[in-house]
């Protein structure tokens, strides 16, 4: 009886250790009506093997109006983005089509709305500096942060 009991706790054990791990690999943001992030600095586990940002978007104002959306990129390339983004438009979501130099980004949302998208640690090179930013025009100049490695 003991051995079963041991048993089941290690299952359990189990179960409850790989849900702290799946949420791990989620992101949680939010655009609130400051035009702001919820945060400066993400942290990605590098021990995810694919990791899952969810956007909402705080406030009632339209994507045509005061949309917003995350785009991670190389600190360095984050300008030319932005630059690219806005000559693509909103029907592009403010990202230049096939940008290599985007590593992810979400669609452009409005006003109570969210989004998700999945992507893949490895995309990364960690050894660079990265952040992430709102591409919507005027906006990545304080809807900005940091990317960090764990």
């Amino acid at each position: 009886m003991e051995q079963l009991v041991k048993k089941i706790s290690l299952i359990l054990l189990g179960l409850f250790a790989t849900s702290v791990y799946a949420g791990d690999c989620d992101i949680n943001l939010e655009a609130t009506t400051a035009m702001a992030f919820t945060t400066n600095e993400i942290i990605i586990k590098k021990s995810c093997e694919e990791v899952t940002i969810n956007l909402k978007v705080n406030g009632t104002l339209s994507r045509t109006v005061m949309g917003h959306n995350v785009v991670f990129t190389k600190k360095a390339d984050m300008d030319a983005v932005v630059k690219d983004g806005i000559a693509a438009g909103l029907n592009n979501n403010y990202v230049k089509a096939k940008d290599k130099r985007v590593v992810v980004a979400t669609q452009v949302i409005g006003g109570g709305e969210s989004t998700s998208v999945k992507f893949k640690p490895i995309a990364f090179n960690t050894n660079e500096p990265y952040v992430f930013f709102c591409s919507f025009p005027g906006h990545s100049s304080i809807m900005k942060g940091n990317v960090k490695f764990n």
